[in-house]
């Protein structure tokens, strides 16, 4: 039987690499500090990890954010065949030295041993895998095993819960999720120009019903999977459900918001990159 567990990681400025933390109060909260986060969508090609973690790693030092979110198998494209990617891979190396330089977390997706659809969590000290998908697709359950529970990373206090792309279509995975306590829902995500609003309803249903941010880094341009035009539109959500910032349907685009204890101030820091 697989464990029924939680698992919480703390991600800080003293201990950059994440490591295993059981304490999940939330306690001072309102003493933290701001909270930069980017959601991201560079540009992929298919199976090339080396060239893929360059891209992320331009993007990490252009948006000078302490986390950065990715698309789902953003290191391999949606190629279901793809080789895993393990955490000690040389080909991240550019990668964990642009986090090391922006004393950045990048969220990024990869296949990883097991099988799974996974995030790993990519700072300056190297790569770990972060969470493993929930609920597969048709297509990915021939390949992959789902993953056996939700994770929170606690990020300089800011309790940021991971998801992929069908887990945000699964209410009791952003159930699950929040009752960890959490302040951002961060998801990697893949869905067709023609499913823009899919992302929509399910961020919108998330951020409103456990009062979160949600940011949802999502795929541009084509891939794999029969994805030859893919939507885009990577945004970050206000724990009201509406837009507060997203980018266009362009590989390469990027933006990022600082979140701040306290109220939402209409269109404060935001940055887009293009």
């Amino acid at each position: 039987m697989r464990p029924r567990y939680e698992v919480i990681l703390r991600v800080d400025h003293e201990a950059n690499h994440p490591t295993a933390r059981a304490d999940h109060t939330g306690g001072g909260a309102e003493n933290r500090t701001p909270l930069r986060l980017a959601v991201a969508q560079p540009p992929c090609v298919p199976l090339e990890v080396a060239e893929n973690a360059r891209a992320h790693a331009a993007v990490v030092r252009a948006a000078r954010a302490r986390v950065v979110v990715f698309p789902e198998l953003s290191l391999t494209g949606y190629e279901l065949d793809a080789p895993v990617v393990s955490v000690d891979d040389p080909r991240l190396a550019p990668l964990v030295e642009a986090c090391a330089e922006a004393n950045a977390l990048a969220l990024v997706g990869a296949p990883v041993a097991g099988d799974h659809i996974a995030m790993l969590a990519v700072t300056g000290g190297g790569a770990t895998v972060a969470y493993r998908k929930m609920w597969l697709g048709d297509a990915e359950a021939r390949r992959f095993r789902p993953g056996d529970a939700p994770v929170v990373l606690d990020v300089d206090g800011w309790r940021v819960g991971l998801a992929i792309c069908k887990d945000t279509g699964v209410a009791a995975h952003a159930e699950r999720t929040a009752a960890l306590g959490i302040d951002v829902y961060a998801a990697g995500v893949l869905e067709s120009a023609r499913d823009t609003t899919v992302t929509d309803r399910r961020a919108h249903r998330i951020a409103t019903a456990h009062r979160v941010w949600v940011a949802v880094a999502s795929f541009a341009g084509s891939t794999g999977g029969g994805y030859t035009e893919a939507a885009g539109r990577s945004g970050v959500w206000t724990p009201d459900g509406e837009v507060y910032t997203r980018a266009g349907t362009d590989p390469g685009e990027s933006v990022s918001v600082m979140l701040r204890p306290g109220p939402v101030a209409d269109g404060e820091d935001v940055t887009v990159s293009r």
